[in-house]
């Protein structure tokens, strides 16, 4: 069961994502998944987590995953990855820049049945914020 769930989260990666491959998220994805994306927006079932993957292409394009490490432990795998891409669209409301990005975060899913019911990922926003031009100020 731990390398099926490795690979279905390789293939999540690989496939899905890094190849924009949107037809793979009725394969890999529960329809009610419960998911938090590296850049802090929470969304619900398959149609909140398209949305979210049309979010961030529109904003990077080019925008590639890859697994630096992978824990696996019964329905769960954590990953630490690497994010890069090219900002060619608005988010955070900050208009495209052109530049080049590169961040990193940690990854949580929940497997069961052989899909992915939950994902929350930590990005490192305030790194992202930073090379795409903007400051963060505490509150």
């Amino acid at each position: 069961m731990l390398d099926a769930n490795r690979r279905l989260i390789e293939k999540y990666y690989h496939e899905l994502w890094n190849a924009w491959n949107f037809a793979l998220a009725d394969e890999l994805i529960s329809p009610s998944v419960k998911f938090h994306g590296s850049v802090g927006i929470s969304v619900q079932g398959l149609n909140g987590f398209r949305e979210y993957m049309n979010l961030i292409r529109s904003a990077f394009p080019d925008f590639h995953n890859t697994i630096e490490e992978m824990i696996a432990e019964g329905g769960s795998v954590a990953a630490r990855l690497t994010y890069r891409g090219t900002h060619r669209g608005a988010i955070f409301g900050v208009a495209a820049t052109g530049r080049g990005i590169t961040y990193d975060g940690l990854a949580l899913f929940h497997i069961e049945g052989g899909k992915i019911v939950s994902g929350y990922v930590l990005g490192n926003v305030i790194h992202l914020l930073g090379q795409l031009g903007t400051t963060v100020t505490a509150r």
